[in-house]
Formats: structure tokens, C-alpha cells, sequence
């Protein structure tokens, strides 16, 4: 059963939350970061990606760049413009990105959960990724960035969560992408207690985000024995009925060697097309596909749905077994220089500029992957395909921090 605990967060002033509160790390570049953060000194990304207060040809995992962050992040603490809470706290975190809200639970979850499977994996991780989080979690003595972790949904749960968030917010504010970010502390001792009881009665919570940090956390949570708080690990909590999964696309450097009419007629034989097709897919099983200016609306012929295999039914295993491997020669998409993944959230005109410039030949935009899929996978212990899976919103780095 789940295992979860309040923590006193390390939360920005309230006035100040917009300036503080970033996307996390890993959705852009140094180069993006550093435009994002110009001008504005409270920006986390000088905590989050502190190579931006450094020279570009820095390699980012100089042990100059963990500490620039750290330097950044104690200024924070030190000018008060973030704080940490007085006693340990459940939260509430809502985010609204334009017709779709959802709130979550923001709470210290097990690393014994994470290690004994009670909080479930789909995604296989990079041995560098992890040693990055871990240098920054172990320099800066916290988790900044929290995982975003998923379960299904129970009405009691989303009793309290509805009559908590009519109270007066703690934080309110509207990021520059229009994205409305509000928070809710909740301290009395009667709602942490149910709390904990109604999570210790949910067999398993999932990862839909964040495998990196938690596989992370587990590590110095290992390598400190559990010493001070390192034994659990910051997490914002859905029910599985709020999220938000975008379409993750996929961009292709070339055709293979093979012309354009050629390369049709080998996916006539997989999918039934249709010319002129639309951008974006509106079922399971289909896909747009943009090749010389033209979409392309693929559906798979019959005979390749036919698995009751939760993974081998994903369309993005589908793309990868029957077209990108054998048609374009992309055996390893994790390691292919030949390919590039481009985020729902940037939407399929992104497509076409990419291919339109010449830097790329084609583009395939997916439809997204279900959670009701994602959690099928990891309940049968399945690894998902590579960037199977974009969710919406990002949780803010700096709304809440966990110090360990």
C-alpha cells in the first residue's frame, strides 16, 4: 500500500511566485533558459539549469555548474524570497491550462515504495540523467523538481480535495504561457491523518512523469541510509481521471534511401491512407503522416491491432515494430540520430516547419497514449516505447521544495 507523508516545503513568497516558478529543467535548452531567465534574478532556472550564469562552453556536469546552483538557491533562502513552512504540510496544487484543470496532492513519497515497485515504473532511465539529478539533489540538499505520480481516482479523496480548494489559496498566479498555477496548504491534523489512511488503503501509485528524479532520490535515499528526510521524495499525486496526456510526434532526418512514391507504397501496405489526410489523428490506430508538404492520414490495416498485448497494442510500439525499424532503419530510437521527438504541446504545425525547412523528410503526429494504457503497462511490468507519453501541464520547479 501507498506510503505517503506532509513535509515542510520550501514555498516562494507569494507575491513573488510568478517570477520564482519555473518549468522544469528538462523541457529546454541552455540556450532557451538562459532567453527565459533574462532580467529576472529570482528565476529558479538559475537553480534548475545554473549553466545559464556560467560561460556556454561549460560542460554541464562540471561540479561548477551543481555549485552555481547551490549558490543560487541558498540567495533565495537567505533574501526570504522563499520560505520554508513552519511544520510539516499537505498541499494541494491545481493548474488550469485553458478547458482542462486538475489537482493534485502534494506529498513526501516513499523511496522503499519506489524500490519495491508499490510506485510503478513504464519507463527504463539514462545512467547519466539519474547522476545528473543526483549531484543536484545531493548539492543542493533538496529536491526542487517534483514526480509527477498518478493513481486511481477515489471519491473520498476527491471529496476533500474539492472542499479544501473552496478555502482562500495560499499561492495564485498566471505564468506567461497562460498556464493559472494555485496552491492550498492543508496542516489540520484530522485532514493529514485521513490523508494518510485513505493512501495507505491504494495498492499502487504510478509514474507519469519524472523517472529521472525519482530514481535519483532512491539513489541518495541508498547511499545516505536513509539519513533526515532523504527516504522520501517530493511528488504531486492526480487521480488518473485529471490527466492530460498530449501526442508525442515523431520528425525523421531522412527517407532511407528510398524516394518518396516508393516509400508510400511499402506503407500502403501496412495502413490504408488517405490523401489529402489531416494533422492530427482523431482515433487510436491512426496517424498523420506529412511528407512533401502533404498530410497523410494512415490507419493501420486490421491484421496489425490485432494483440490484446497492452504494450503491442500502443500505437507508438506499432510505428516503431512495423515502420521506423524495418522501413527507415531505426532499430534504436533512444540512440538514433536519425530521428527527433517533438512534443504535443508544440502542436503539428511545428511538423511542418521542421520537415518544410529541409532539415528533416517526414513527420508522423500520434495519437496519445491513454493512461488507462500506461497503467495497464506497468501493472503487467512492461517498459513503454521511448516518448510514449506528454503530459500537460508541467508542474512548476519552485512551487514547492522538499529539503532533505
Amino acid at each position: 500500500m501507498a506510503t505517503i507523508q506532509p513535509f515542510p516545503a520550501m514555498r516562494p513568497r507569494p507575491e513573488l511566485a510568478a517570477r520564482i516558478c519555473e518549468l522544469p529543467y528538462d523541457v529546454m535548452s541552455s540556450a532557451e533558459a538562459r532567453e527565459m531567465a533574462a532580467g529576472n534574478h529570482l528565476s529558479f532556472l538559475h537553480v534548475s539549469k545554473p549553466e545559464i550564469d556560467l560561460p556556454p562552453e561549460m560542460d554541464l556536469c562540471d561540479p561548477r555548474v551543481y555549485a552555481k546552483g547551490q549558490e543560487n538557491f541558498t540567495k533565495l533562502i537567505q533574501e526570504g524570497s522563499i520560505k520554508l513552512d513552519p511544520q510539516p504540510c499537505f498541499y494541494l496544487y491545481r493548474q488550469v491550462m485553458g478547458q482542462h484543470s486538475q489537482t493534485g496532492l502534494v506529498a513526501a513519497a516513499s523511496c522503499e515504495d519506489y524500490l519495491n515497485n508499490v510506485i510503478k515504473k513504464h519507463e527504463l532511465t539514462r545512467p547519466d540523467k539519474e547522476d545528473d539529478r543526483v549531484r543536484h539533489i545531493e548539492t543542493l540538499n533538496s529536491q526542487t523538481g517534483p514526480v509527477f505520480l498518478t493513481y486511481r481516482a477515489q471519491p473520498t479523496l476527491d471529496e476533500l480535495v474539492r472542499q479544501k480548494s473552496i478555502e482562500p489559496p495560499s499561492i495564485d498566479f498566471t505564468a506567461r504561457d497562460g498556464v493559472r498555477h494555485t496552491s492550498w496548504v492543508i496542516s489540520d491534523p484530522a485532514s493529514i491523518r485521513f490523508i494518510e489512511s485513505e493512501f495507505a488503503r491504494i495498492p499502487f501509485v504510478y509514474i507519469a512523469d519524472g523517472h529521472h528524479r525519482s530514481a535519483a532520490a532512491a539513489r541518495v535515499y541508498q547511499s545516505r541510509k536513509g539519513d533526515g528526510q532523504s527516504g522520501f521524495f517530493l511528488s504531486v499525486i492526480f487521480p488518473d481521471n485529471q490527466m492530460q496526456i498530449l501526442p508525442y510526434n515523431r520528425v525523421l532526418k531522412d527517407l532511407n534511401n528510398q524516394g518518396a512514391s516508393r516509400l508510400l507504397e511499402k506503407l500502403e501496405e501496412i495502413f490504408l491512407i488517405r490523401r489529402p489526410g489531416a494533422a492530427a489523428p482523431m482515433r487510436r490506430h491512426e496517424l498523420g503522416f506529412y511528407l512533401e508538404k502533404q498530410w497523410h492520414t494512415l490507419h493501420f490495416r486490421p491484421q496489425f491491432e490485432a494483440t490484446t498485448d497492452p504494450l503491442e497494442k500502443l500505437d507508438v510500439t506499432l510505428l516503431q515494430k512495423h515502420v521506423l525499424g524495418p522501413l527507415f532503419g531505426i532499430d534504436d530510437p533512444r540512440t538514433s540520430k536519425r530521428i527527433h521527438f517533438a512534443g504535443g504541446i508544440r502542436g503539428t504545425a511545428e511538423l511542418e516547419n521542421l520537415v518544410n525547412s529541409g532539415e528533416y523528410a517526414c513527420a508522423f503526429s500520434m495519437f496519445p497514449t491513454s493512461i488507462e494504457d500506461l497503467m495497464g503497462i506497468a501493472d503487467a511490468g512492461g517498459i513503454m516505447p521511448p516518448k510514449s507519453t506528454w503530459f500537460e501541464p508541467k508542474l512548476r520547479d519552485a512551487m514547492f521544495c522538499h529539503m532533505i
